[in-house]
């Protein structure tokens, strides 16, 4: 991967922490950040040993949507073929299935605020952190535009009744709205109490086999989608690959009341740069 000009990224126990690190634009999606946030979630794809991915922001805010400025400039592009309003909008799309899709758990954490495309990466995470004083809200419509690529994501999120009420009539929602509507799993108090939140739950995750994770994650997106007997003859398969690998330590480790080997622990330190 080649370096990176727009985002942080770490390894730490096997977790990548991906920080966006424009606070001069609060961490605006300008396509330059897409095309690194793509190249990132390429390596969790890949690297079998990749557990996680946490997404957060510097300078105290998570993600400020798109870069209006860029939008500017595709107004004024010309193509004779394509219109490239609709194709670059279309291909942050495509990124954003990627990001959902994700066979590991992908977390937000969440400061500041996450505004437009900014509440679209929270909604693609299994898991949402934030503090109390966070902000969240679809801010397409008050530019006249809408939050085309990430609707089905805020959908899936927080439901269609609720999409429509934010999109329609640009509520901004304080940390504790977005809790009771579901789009955050946890708050915390402050930035401290965050990374301790955060280094809690990735824990959790580690007590968790890892190649067993990422089996359970595209299992259950699939639930709903496809007839039942298909998919139990596949998680048949699947749990039978499981109980040959990682399961023989599991059903070890726990017959011996010792933890098992992929276990980890995390502290604020750990998880904080």
């Amino acid at each position: 991967m080649a370096d990176l000009a727009h985002i942080l990224l770490r390894r730490q126990h096997d977790v990548l922490f991906a920080t966006l690190n424009r606070p001069d634009t609060r961490n605006a999606l300008a396509p330059e950040m897409v095309v690194e946030l793509a190249d990132i979630v390429h390596v969790a794809e890949s690297d079998d040993k990749v557990r996680a991915l946490v997404l957060r922001g510097a300078g105290g805010f998570f993600c400020a949507g798109g870069n209006v400025v860029n939008f500017q400039v595709r107004l004024s592009a010309q193509d004779s073929n394509d219109d490239p309003i609709a194709a670059r909008n279309r291909d942050f799309g495509r990124f954003m299935q990627r990001l959902a899709a994700l066979p590991i758990p992908l977390i937000a954490v969440v400061e500041g605020g996450a505004m437009g495309g900014g509440m679209g990466l929270a909604c693609a995470a299994d898991l949402v952190l934030a503090t109390q004083d966070a902000r969240f809200a679809l801010s397409e419509t008050s530019l006249g535009i809408i939050p085309a690529q990430i609707a089905p994501f805020v959908v899936a999120r927080v439901g269609q009744r609720a999409a429509l009420r934010l999109g329609l009539f640009g509520e901004r929602l304080s940390g504790e709205d977005a809790q009771a509507l579901g789009l955050v799993d946890e708050l915390a108090a402050d930035t401290a109490h965050l990374d301790a939140l955060l280094a809690q739950w990735l824990t959790r995750l580690c007590a968790c086999a890892p190649g067993a994770n990422r089996a359970l994650k595209p299992l259950l997106r699939r639930c709903g989608h496809e007839s039942d007997d298909t998919l139990l003859d596949d998680a048949a398969q699947q749990f039978a690959a499981c109980m040959r690998h990682e399961g023989a330590e599991g059903i070890a480790a726990f017959r011996e009341k010792r933890p098992a080997a992929w276990r980890q622990a995390f502290g604020t330190a750990d998880v904080h740069a």
